[in-house]
């Protein structure tokens, strides 16, 4: 995620780190190719060609039309991440409260650290399902050598760890050394974990149709580059300078849509998955009054990850 001071608006107009001016370059240099050669044959194509001169009235419409739908592919895109961002948020949520619990029961015990050291280990794998991140330095960290070999026989490891921590709640209510209320107060919050475990996993699995996706981005590549042949009749030189804005604030906005629909991936705009799990982490150990064991997830330039 891209982690900036608040600029002066003078400022944003030069920024070019995590922007999407970048992505939109290499086609907003063949627009203003295009309108360069659209007006040096102006006067030779009016001269010959009059009848099919392109009207500035026909791409106003199909802009309109343009703006509106890239405005409900980018609702629908931000709609991913803003439920990415509360799934996430949940899981902080979630992992306080049962440290908080857990510890507040049992204590510093070993199976209350390492139910808790679990519970990190899940949101690290989850992590890495959604990345497809290497996890296992972590698991290393967070697992008994069982618990790892458990794991690497199992097709769903999230799962498998969920159950881990449902069966340790049981045990330990089985064993008297937690009441009912606390069991069903720890099983609540272990069933929000894995319903935002689930949340996410839907993001992750179900994108934006791919159909819709190409469709408008064919459409709005198309209208960029036919539109200095419209412009050119009625501003002349200025074509080249006019089409290029018009054509950053389209291509901006599809690509911006694109980059909001997968919220876990590692671009710009995407979530510092990296740093939650680490602070999810900090916080526990911090509440367990345990140094941590790992250090923060360094920073790549004004990106956090």
């Amino acid at each position: 995620m891209i982690v900036l001071p608040r600029y002066h608006w003078l400022r944003l107009l030069f920024v070019w780190h995590g922007s999407v001016l970048p992505r939109v370059m290499s086609r907003l240099w063949l627009v203003f190719g295009l309108s360069v050669v659209a007006g040096l044959i102006h006067h030779w194509w009016i001269s010959h060609h009059a009848q099919s001169t392109l009207n500035i009235s026909i791409f106003t419409l199909l802009g309109v039309s343009l703006a509106i739908f890239l405005g409900f592919r980018n609702s629908a895109s931000y709609d991913r991440f803003w439920e990415a961002r509360k799934l996430w948020g949940r899981l902080y949520i979630v992992s306080r409260s049962l440290t908080g619990k857990v510890s507040a029961a049992l204590g510093k015990t070993d199976d209350a650290i390492q139910f808790l050291e679990t519970m990190c280990a899940l949101n690290y794998v989850l992590k890495g399902q959604l990345r497809n991140d290497d996890v296992t330095q972590h698991l290393l960290r967070l697992l008994n050598d069982a618990q790892r070999a458990e794991l690497e026989t199992s097709r769903h490891r999230m799962a498998r760890l969920l159950l881990w921590l449902y069966q340790s709640n049981q045990q330990w209510l089985q064993q008297q050394r937690i009441s009912d209320t606390q069991w069903l107060a720890i099983n609540q919050n272990l069933d929000e974990l894995s319903e935002a475990i689930g949340g996410c996993e839907r993001i992750s699995t179900t994108p934006i149709p791919f159909t819709y996706r190409v469709l408008l981005n064919r459409t709005v590549t198309i209208y960029c580059l036919l539109l200095p042949l419209a412009l050119v009749n009625s501003i002349g030189w200025l074509t080249p300078f006019i089409a290029v804005f018009i054509a950053y604030t389209y291509l901006a906005l599809d690509c911006l849509g694109d980059e909001l629909e997968e919220p876990f991936g590692k671009e710009g705009n995407d979530l510092p998955l990296s740093v939650l799990c680490y602070n999810i982490e900090a916080n526990m150990r911090d509440m367990l009054q345990q140094p941590i064991k790992i250090s923060p997830p360094p920073k790549q330039g004004i990106y956090q990850f």
